[in-house]
């Protein structure tokens, strides 16, 4: 069987951290310990080998989580490091839905760790027909 690729993108531009003076970031929104939750629509029923892109900025520790549909991905999901970074991380095909899903980030909330989350492409594969 054929497949194509297919993503949609989540802008967040929000800002996670302890306090809304923990960055010097005053073009993202500051939202505390998690993102908005945001929509993103998947057309088929079955996508395979989803995965997704992040954007993220200064992010300092390997506890804070990415919930696709209210679940966190396995192991670490954010990456370290100063300024701007794109990290991918795998999510398992089951756990994305036909029809309409979700993607939230939760910091670590007993860390002092702040960042912030850009731009998300969540990626899959579907059936042509």
């Amino acid at each position: 069987m054929a497949h194509r690729a297919n993503y949609a993108r989540c802008t967040f531009q929000q800002h996670l951290g302890p306090s809304a003076d923990s960055l010097d970031v005053p073009w993202a929104e500051f939202v505390g310990d998690r993102t908005d939750r945001l929509d993103f629509e998947v057309p088929v029923a079955d996508p395979a080998d989803p995965y997704v892109e992040m954007q993220v900025y200064d992010v300092g520790d390997y506890d804070h989580e990415l919930l696709v549909n209210g679940e966190a991905l396995s192991g670490f999901d954010i990456a370290i490091g100063d300024g701007w970074q794109y990290w991918m991380d795998t999510v398992v095909p089951d756990r994305l839905d036909e029809g309409e899903n979700t993607l939230q980030f939760r910091r670590n909330a007993d860390g002092k760790d702040a960042f912030v989350v850009g731009s998300v492409n969540v990626h899959w594969k579907e059936p042509v027909e």
